[in-house]
């Protein structure tokens, strides 16, 4: 993949990569103009609890790690445990294993789960790149567990393009992706709780900041 993060991107983010980009689902990886521009908001922002639903071989999830602070905890959630092993020996190579509460499961039983367990707002930030037929489900209950003032990140809301196109001039396979993305869009759009911003950065990337 062609990307202008060469000259800033962490040794061990570029080795994460390079060992993704073998796998054959290695379109399915974080962007990484997204994934440094995440980097920056994280270092802002100085969270100490984020939730990632969506971890394939952690590219995002090492970024994350880096970008906070020592004690922060991560929650990171993926059904596969298989492709998160992939990114695994680059995440104990950077020295942030113990920050990572990797759990294999579908994500929504966790969500529920944690609500009972946790205190509303017990998660100061939380990245999205998983099954998109659920992101409305996720949005409902990460609104919970984020803090108001904390913020929510989702991935491939652009779908490559399609959603600003007709539907005769996207492919049959990328219609239903469109559809989906299209629909969360338009339901983030006419949430109240929440400020938005959806930056062109690889596939697309919608921030929401909890205000309420």
């Amino acid at each position: 993949m062609e990307t202008t993060v060469y000259p800033r991107e962490p040794q061990v983010l570029k080795e994460l990569r390079d060992a993704t980009a073998k796998d054959p689902r290695s379109p399915m990886a974080a962007d990484p103009h997204a994934s440094q521009f995440m980097t920056m908001l994280l270092k802002m922002m100085n969270p100490k609890r984020t939730i990632e639903i969506g971890v394939y071989t952690g590219y995002s999830l090492l970024a994350t790690a880096i970008s906070t602070p020592p004690d922060a905890k991560i929650t990171a959630i993926d059904p596969v445990r298989s492709w998160y092993e992939i990114g695994l020996p680059f995440i104990i190579k950077a020295g942030i294993e113990d920050k990572i509460d990797f759990i294999q499961s579908q994500a929504l039983p966790i969500l529920d789960n944690l609500l009972l367990v946790r205190k509303e707002g017990s998660f100061d930030f939380a990245f999205v790149d998983a099954d998109k037929q659920n992101y409305g489900n996720y949005h409902e209950r990460l609104m919970k567990l984020v803090k108001v003032g904390g913020v929510m990140v989702y991935d491939n809301t652009l779908w490559g393009g399609t959603v600003a196109k007709h539907d005769g001039d996207v492919p049959d396979e990328k219609k239903e992706g469109k559809a989906l993305a299209a629909e969360f869009n338009r339901r983030i759009a006419a949430d109240g709780r929440v400020e938005i911003c959806l930056l062109p950065l690889g596939d697309g990337i919608t921030i929401c900041r909890r205000i309420s």
